[in-house]
């Protein structure tokens, strides 16, 4: 078998007088863009030279640098919680224990079940509510990162003027900044920094740890049950799910809802404790939970006996005036007539 010959590459079996034309063209070409690009470029003013450039931002608008990573699990979780607290008015926090996969859909379907009875009711009554049963949710929560996003959200007020610079960044001027304000620009530390994530938020509530009322609350595992709307009618609703006996309110009857009585559902409800709630940035108690679910036709009702007290007031007071200006007035009429009488008599003692 002959022996196997090696094919260089095309290039290689050019002759040199074609490779040294090429390298010749090459290199010409080069020099001759070089020179035209070099010619048309403007030469930079000394203002340019002189004044540094801005800083390139290192992170994009849409993702300001944070303290916390927000990639990071427990970083998202701080967003949700601050976003469920700042959009939720009426929360239960509720403490369980061992409670299995089964028994949560148990509790959860009933819950809907309830909801939905109570949007139906207040349908058929013509008022005009939002539907809730959809929006209302029981979640577990973490406690340690959900009592820093309350310190987030109630104790964390920046600055007005830090605001408006955040808001408007057209209004700083790169050349007037100091070195260390380039440094802190597009940094974590940057003072005009003050979403939830940022450093700012976290050291002013760090020195607040532990000292909200919820904080005694937040111990071991714990649900929240979120409500969107202030509605004393479906607080009345979960409660007669989760706690009736402890509230004082009617329980399903095994006839009306039989599913409630089913042994998932009640050693699941066995399992929970009701130990306070959130209303309108307050935090309430046992007591205080069953007087706003028994106000009768929710927000609505609430407002017509509030009216209704306000008309009476009104009438009472106007009836304690009118009582007192017809009383003068009785009392200047009989004295009136009374130096009347005593006019006459004296007149006929003259006469006589």
């Amino acid at each position: 078998m002959p022996p196997r010959l090696r094919l260089s590459s095309p290039r290689a079996l050019r002759p040199i007088g074609c490779q040294r034309l090429f390298c010749e063209f090459d290199i010409s070409t080069t020099i001759r863009y070089a020179s035209a690009a070099a010619a048309t470029t403007p030469t930079p003013s000394v203002e340019q030279m002189t004044i540094s450039p801005p800083p390139i931002a290192r992170f994009p608008p849409s993702q300001p640098p944070s303290h916390r990573k927000p990639e990071y699990r427990r970083s998202q979780l701080l967003r949700q919680y601050t976003s469920l607290i700042r959009t939720t008015p009426l929360m239960l926090f509720v403490q369980h224990d061992n409670l299995q996969s089964v028994e949560w859909a148990a509790i959860r379907r009933e819950l809907s079940k309830a909801m939905q009875k109570v949007d139906a009711q207040i349908a058929a009554e013509g008022r005009s509510a939002p539907v809730l049963a959809p929006h209302i949710k029981v979640q577990i929560i973490q406690t340690s990162i959900f009592e820093v996003a309350l310190r987030i959200v109630e104790y964390f007020r920046p600055d007005k003027s830090i605001l408006q610079n955040a808001q408007s960044p057209s209004a700083v001027d790169p050349a007037t900044q100091t070195a260390a304000e380039i440094c802190l620009s597009g940094s974590r530390d940057d003072p005009t920094l003050t979403h939830d994530l940022s450093r700012a938020a976290q050291s002013a509530v760090r020195h607040l740890k532990g000292k909200h009322e919820l904080s005694t609350v937040l111990v071991g595992p714990i649900a929240v049950l979120s409500i969107p709307h202030m509605s004393p009618e479906h607080l009345k609703a979960a409660l007669s799910v989760l706690a009736p006996k402890a509230f004082g309110f009617p329980a399903p009857t095994r006839r009306a809802n039989p599913d409630w009585h089913e042994f998932s559902v009640q050693n699941g409800l066995n399992k929970l404790n009701i130990l306070a709630a959130r209303m309108d940035n307050e935090v309430v108690d046992a007591d205080q939970m069953k007087w706003v679910g028994s106000i009768e036709g929710g927000l609505d009702g609430l407002r017509s006996q509030l009216v209704m007290t306000l008309q009476s007031m009104g009438s009472s007071i106007t009836r304690t005036l009118e009582g007192a200006s017809k009383s003068l007035y009785l009392t200047l009429e009989g004295r009136r007539t009374a130096l009347e009488d005593e006019q006459k008599e004296a007149s006929g003692r003259k006469a006589v």
